[in-house]
């Protein structure tokens, strides 16, 4: 864990809930600020989930980007557990509203993008349309609940969506996503070698951390591999 500005928030909904998260600010200049929208809660995917996480140990201090991780309705963590249930990623859209709302309000965030990893990547391509953000990276997406049409929203919309597609993936391999993408025309789609869905080994997660800064962070590349 590296040198940051750690505090624990709570998100409050539209309907009445609250959601437990953290903020992970830099010391020295933000250069952007990154909301994690967590893998499936009824497979363990939750803020603390591995890459998150690393994200919000090691990016504040490796490139100035501050991470806001939260648990969705009804998700536990060792940070605690967020109030509702569960809602297969409909009632979630209060959820990530309120994400987005405390970060543009709270934080003065003024380069917000949006990240998604699996379960996440549906939230975000369904429900992280507030203007203010930047664009979306998607890590691992199964379009799993997202429609053509959400796709094309972004189409439509034309910020950047950048979709980072393990190898072996076990739901969404990088030719298949190409073809179920086909109606987002600006994608850039990433193939992963070697990688997997849960992105584990200190490899693979070096990577997305590179990938997360090379574009809301340019300037920071390379990332250390040693401090």
């Amino acid at each position: 864990m590296l040198p940051a500005e750690r505090r624990s928030i709570t998100l409050q909904t539209a309907d009445g809930l609250r959601l437990v998260g953290e903020v992970a600010t830099p010391l020295g200049p933000r250069t952007g600020t990154l909301i994690c929208l967590h893998p499936l809660p009824t497979h363990g995917g939750m803020m603390d989930s591995h890459l998150y996480k690393k994200a919000a140990n090691r990016l504040p201090a490796m490139a100035g980007i501050e991470v806001l991780r939260f648990n969705t309705r009804g998700t536990e963590s060792e940070a605690g557990k967020s109030d509702g249930v569960f809602d297969n990623g409909d009632s979630e859209r209060l959820d990530v509203e309120a994400a987005m709302d405390f970060a543009l309000t709270e934080l003065g965030a003024d380069n917000l993008w949006v990240v998604g990893w699996s379960f996440g990547t549906d939230l975000a391509l369904r429900h992280a349309r507030n203007p203010q953000v930047q664009g979306l990276i998607l890590l691992a997406p199964p379009l799993r609940s997202s429609q053509v049409s959400d796709l094309e929203f972004w189409a439509n919309d034309g910020r950047p969506v950048i979709a980072l597609v393990p190898e072996y993936d076990d739901y969404l391999k990088p030719d298949a996503a190409r073809e179920r993408f086909a109606a987002l025309t600006q994608l850039e789609l990433i193939p992963v070698e070697g990688a997997k869905h849960l992105w584990v080994g200190e490899p693979a997660v070096y990577r997305v951390l590179s990938e997360i800064t090379r574009i809301i962070a340019p300037e920071h590349l390379p990332l250390p591999t040693e401090l």
